[in-house]
């Protein structure tokens, strides 16, 4: 079955991350639940991982509205990545009520920065963004009148 996600790498706190996202949409995490480095062997000819490094995070996946589907990793200077946080990830939700539009939308804006605040919009749509405290940009758009 065909679905849309948003992959997200993060310098180390991926499980911290994703379990602040859960506490917003509710659910479990999907696939194979949490996925470590250190539950397979490392590839043949690669570097050992440190004992810190296989309690990092592979892959997580978590739905969340419309069956969306937010998928993370760590991705640590120890492996060869250096993240970067910039402008580069929007997320956008189209949640079904105004209600639990502001709910998502205060949840996720909840020390992090408010670009605009929810309003009507003149394409007709409840609509705001915000930045939350991982820096993560959300977009947010109900048609409900």
């Amino acid at each position: 079955m065909a679905y849309t996600s948003t992959y997200m790498n993060f310098p180390g706190n991926t499980e911290e991350v994703f379990n602040f996202y859960k506490t917003v949409f509710g659910g479990k995490f999907g696939g194979n639940g949490i996925v470590r480095f250190g539950d397979f062997p490392s590839p043949e000819g690669a570097p050992q991982l440190s004992d810190d490094d296989k309690e990092k995070i592979m892959h997580i996946e978590l739905a969340i509205v419309g069956g969306h589907k937010l998928m993370g990793t760590d991705a640590c200077e120890s492996m060869g990545f250096n993240v970067k946080f910039g402008n580069n990830i929007n997320i956008m939700l189209g949640p079904d009520t105004r209600v639990e539009t502001k709910r998502l939308f205060d949840a996720l804006s909840k020390d992090g920065k408010v670009e605009q605040e929810l309003a009507d919009m003149f394409w007709g749509d409840y609509y705001g963004s915000c930045t939350d405290k991982y820096g993560i940009q959300w977009m947010f758009a109900c048609s409900e009148k």
